[in-house]
């Protein structure tokens, strides 16, 4: 038997994959928050959705079928159907940048995304025909840089975890050969964070009925290792069971859960690609289950 071993990154985030910056924006007064991720170069990127109430754009372009190889950007958001306007001030902002496909005189961003639902926590959402999404989206654009830390910071900022405080989480995992996976995750979920360890299966514990329909957990892999947008869906679907290790009940008729898996390449692979998968999938579970339970830590802020 062969025993490979990881190790959490300098960091212990996303961006210890290098090549990826990240920015948090929140608003304290409607309770809500965006998260940017934007890579240094054009990445593949997949996409796997559970849940059963999805809120998401441009992951149809996702699939290996589809004409775009590469992506310029990925948003979380809150807000709900709102919230999908994030990727729209993520999108002029990279644009302005020069940063896109160059098929038209100003530069066209992919920059796909999906939100979670926290329009019922307690902050005030009359913003009229003004949602604060866009403007979210441009001023987490312009925040990302080299720290990412784990809390009620952007797309968590107002979120629930079953009936206790949700949040923003990231860890990181590093082979000795530098092949890195990291994850970032706004945990918003109908069910509660638990210890699998711990858990009593065969019984199941409902939040408070209040939280019905407030949910959805959304999160980003990310890895150096080389993937195409097919690697990337696996690698995705892979990560996705860090959900179920965590989060008791998980992709519920009232969750939206997705998990996005970016590649910035920069790692070749120097054993048989399926191997390197398997090892891959199953550290980015490992990394999901350590951002989500990041993200539910009390903080300050």
């Amino acid at each position: 038997m062969k025993r490979i071993v990881a190790q959490p990154g300098e960091s212990n985030s996303l961006l210890d994959v290098g090549g990826i910056r990240v920015g948090n924006a929140h608003d304290d007064k409607v309770r809500t928050g965006v998260t940017a991720i934007l890579p240094d170069e054009p990445v593949a990127m997949g996409v796997d959705v559970r849940g059963g109430g999805p809120g998401t754009r441009d992951t149809d372009a996702l699939d290996p079928t589809c004409l775009v190889e590469k992506v310029h950007g990925l948003v979380l958001a809150g807000g709900s159907v709102f919230g999908l306007a994030a990727a729209d001030g993520v999108v002029s902002y990279l644009s302005e940048e020069g940063i896109g496909l160059a098929i038209s005189p100003v530069a066209v961003p992919v920059v796909p995304s999906a939100i979670l639902f926290d329009l019922a926590n307690g902050g005030d959402k009359n913003w009229g025909l003004e949602p604060p999404y866009r403007a979210l989206g441009i001023r987490a654009a312009k925040a990302a840089g080299a720290s990412l830390k784990s809390g009620r910071y952007g797309a968590g900022f107002g979120a629930r975890a079953g009936a206790a405080q949700g949040g923003l989480g990231t860890a990181s995992l590093v082979l000795p050969d530098g092949a890195a996976v990291g994850a970032v995750v706004a945990v918003n979920s109908f069910g509660a964070v638990v210890d699998d360890a711990a858990t009593k299966h065969g019984q199941v514990e409902l939040p408070k009925v209040g939280f019905v329909g407030a949910n959805t957990t959304i999160a980003a892999i990310a890895t150096n290792v080389a993937l195409d947008k097919a690697g990337c869906k696996r690698l995705a679907m892979m990560a996705q069971d860090g959900f179920a290790r965590s989060i008791r009940p998980i992709h519920t008729p009232f969750d939206g859960d997705t998990v996005f898996a970016l590649s910035t390449g920069t790692h070749t692979i120097e054993q048989n690609p399926a191997v390197m998968m398997a090892v891959l999938g199953t550290l980015a579970s490992d990394c999901l289950v350590a951002a989500i339970q990041a993200a539910v830590q009390p903080t300050d802020t």
